[in-house]
């Protein structure tokens, strides 16, 4: 994996950095392979329960998270490599995966690099962050989950209004909104966000995974498909040793000491 994008662990807590911030961190395919290896090696530590997705913003005047796709490489006809089979657009907004990611955002999220943040599984942003989905001032619609992700996360009317316009939403109204879960001052986004990847590693991985994977399905599943899909997590779950773990440590008054089987 190139430094475009880099990869390093901490504990339990994998990091995944958007590294191209003489470019506003846009997506070309080297940045979009570099997210999907680094996925790839985050599902596959056992050791690493919880991933934090940031971007470098060193030497911007005005911070930009990812400003979406890489305009010059769509126009050189490289518009394909900005997407992989598994992930879609940057290796990421599709990509099927158990482990929850948080994003962090100081800067200019817009486009593309909106649906970054809105295929995420939880939002920490900075006061001077905005997000945006600006397509529609270049004769584009955005193409990667932005127009049925954005009205999911923050009501139909508003979205409706921020895809029309192009306009973006200022981080104290995303956050009001219900997009961020966790609002900081300038240069704060990725310690919030590792003191939350914290606290949710302190949860059992299991019961994390299975529980996300609900909460996800209930966008676009029915009731009973959800009642099938948790009573089968349910069962799943309280099979594990964690569950075990988890009860004789209650009952002991000790912290428990998960093991993720």
């Amino acid at each position: 994996m190139s430094d475009i994008v880099t990869y390093s662990s901490e504990g339990r807590i994998g990091l995944i950095t958007l590294n191209r911030p003489d470019a506003r961190n846009a997506i070309n395919g080297d940045v979009a392979r570099g997210v999907e290896a680094a996925i790839d090696r985050l599902e596959a530590d056992d050791s690493v329960w919880v991933g934090i997705l940031t971007a470098n913003t060193e030497g911007q005047e005005r911070p930009v998270f990812c400003a979406g796709a890489d305009l010059k490489a769509i126009n050189s006809g490289q518009a394909g490599d900005l997407n992989t089979k598994r992930g879609g657009f940057a290796g990421f907004v599709y990509r099927e995966r158990r482990k929850p990611i948080i994003v962090a955002v100081d800067g200019l999220a817009t486009a593309g690099g909106c649906e970054i943040v809105l295929a995420a599984d939880l939002v920490i942003a900075t006061t001077r962050s905005a997000f945006g989905l600006a397509e529609v001032k270049r004769n584009l619609i955005a193409g990667a989950g932005g127009l049925f992700r954005l009205p999911r996360a923050i009501g139909q009317a508003a979205a409706m209004e921020a895809i029309l316009t192009g306009e973006p939403i200022p981080a104290e109204r995303a956050y009001h909104l219900g997009l961020i879960s966790r609002l900081v001052e300038p240069g704060q986004a990725l310690i919030e966000a590792r003191r939350l990847a914290e606290q949710i590693t302190a949860s059992a991985p299991l019961a994390v995974y299975a529980s996300r994977q609900v909460v996800l399905a209930a966008a676009y599943e029915d009731d009973a498909t959800l009642k099938s899909l948790t009573n089968k997590l349910f069962a799943e779950v309280m099979a594990s040793e964690d569950t075990k773990e988890g009860l004789t440590a209650f009952i002991e008054k000790r912290p428990p000491n998960w093991s993720g089987r």
